[in-house]
């Protein structure tokens, strides 16, 4: 599928695809896509003053989130991998160009389609604001309204940092984000973003694939408004995510690729990294509790009881919207909340649509993720958790290998905990 994703001024016309979306504008006409106007506006509304690259970064990272939406699986040959041909206006189109094969690489694990990518010259570069704020927090954290980040924000606050939360909107999450935001070490200066991507045909349910790059684009963009940013510092970037599910080890052999997500894997954060090493953004991308469970997570936060008070209010569930803003029980996200909390205090508050897995039917023990986990359990079991990860973690960028693969014993024990509490066999 061929994408162009320019401003609004751009010739569209000179460069063929099946799809034209705007950046940072309105689609004009009913068969094209727009992304990124009222994100546009809210960061100019801050007064801060992000790099130039990374606006490069967020329009890179808003044409794949609209590509993601355009593509079918359904299309693709074998059902599931896409192959994309997209084309992106930036303000350092040479650049770009010259690293393309690093951001290649980057959407193709993270994705697991197909990537050729190439940059045109008209990017975005708004004029700084008369009265331009630079931020006086000493790091950002991505507050997603789910358990984990709400922990890591918790946790950075009580070690005596000063983050700024950035937010990716969700329906359903967007107010939760502005408590916690609120209510973590006295109150936390927030920005919450949202792509509204709009793209003609999308498929359905919407692919959240490439979702993530949206994400870390929008801190690392924050990142480059801090004061101490514009003084020549670092700024550390924290993405915090449990071990287990940050590695996401294919529960079975039928569960590869991007069936098992790969949002926070070593890899991405590791190519990621590498992205804003070679741009000159001085931003590190750090997942504190990369050799943590989620169990470990709860049990070891450093305020207990604002995490007692709130913790169930968090989101995880894979499928939150489809089941009315409830988390279903039973998908492997949840699964994995269920077990943490059964870890950290032995009962769970939460609501779940599916709370019996014990039921032996297919909503219940008999569901796919369910199963999934029942099957891999036994097989780590009988083959070690090494041959049952085989090349998950396989690749050169990822470190500290044997303590990745403890941390994944480690969170399937606490589903396999889990399990056994609720009688699943």
């Amino acid at each position: 599928m061929k994408i162009t994703c320019a401003l609004s001024d751009f010739d569209f016309d000179g460069v063929p695809s099946d799809l034209d979306v705007v950046l940072y504008g309105d689609a004009g006409i009913p068969t094209r896509g727009a992304v990124g106007a009222a994100l546009k506006r809210d960061i100019i509304r801050e007064k801060v003053v992000p790099a130039a690259r990374s606006w490069d970064l967020l329009s890179l990272a808003l044409a794949v989130v609209c590509a993601d939406f355009a593509g079918h699986r359904g299309r693709s040959p074998d059902g599931w991998t896409r192959e994309f041909d997209l084309t992106v206006s930036v303000i350092d189109a040479g650049f770009w160009n010259a690293n393309v094969e690093l951001v290649q690489q980057l959407l193709a694990f993270l994705t697991t389609d197909r990537w050729t990518v190439r940059f045109v010259e008209g990017g975005i570069l708004p004029q700084p604001h008369r009265k331009a704020v630079h931020p006086s927090e000493d790091c950002v954290v991505l507050l997603s309204g789910g358990l984990d980040s709400y922990v890591g924000a918790i946790d950075l606050t009580s070690d005596g940092k000063r983050p700024l939360a950035v937010s990716q909107m969700v329906r359903g999450d967007g107010e939760k984000q502005c408590a916690f935001a609120a209510e973590i070490g006295g109150g936390l200066r927030h920005f919450q973003a949202n792509h509204n991507a709009r793209v003609p045909d999308p498929e359905s349910p919407p692919s959240q694939r490439a979702r993530s790059f949206g994400f870390f684009a929008y801190g690392v963009l924050i990142a480059t408004t801090l004061a101490r940013y514009h003084a020549g510092d670092e700024v550390t970037l924290y993405v915090c995510e449990n071990g287990f599910i940050a590695v996401n080890p294919p529960l079975t052999g039928a569960r590869l690729g991007s069936l098992s997500t790969r949002t926070t894997h070593p890899v991405v954060l590791s190519l990621l990294q590498q992205l804003l090493n070679v741009a000159g953004l001085r931003v590190r991308v750090v997942n504190p509790y990369r050799f943590k469970t989620k169990g470990e997570m709860l049990c070891e936060c450093a305020d207990q009881r604002l995490l007692e008070a709130h913790a169930f209010q968090t989101t995880s569930c894979g499928r939150f919207k489809h089941f009315g803003y409830k988390h279903c029980g039973r998908c492997v996200p949840c699964l994995v909340r269920r077990a943490a909390f059964y870890d950290w205090k032995g009962y769970d508050p939460t609501h779940y649509v599916y709370s019996n897995l014990a039921c032996n039917d297919e909503e219940h023990a008999g569901f796919d993720d369910v199963r999934s986990a029942l099957i891999a359990i036994a097989e780590r079991q009988e083959i070690g958790t090494k041959r049952w990860l085989g090349s998950t973690l396989s690749s050169a960028l990822v470190s500290d290998k044997e303590q990745l693969e403890r941390t994944v014993e480690r969170g399937l024990g606490e589903i396999q905990a889990l399990l056994a509490n609720l009688g699943v066999r």
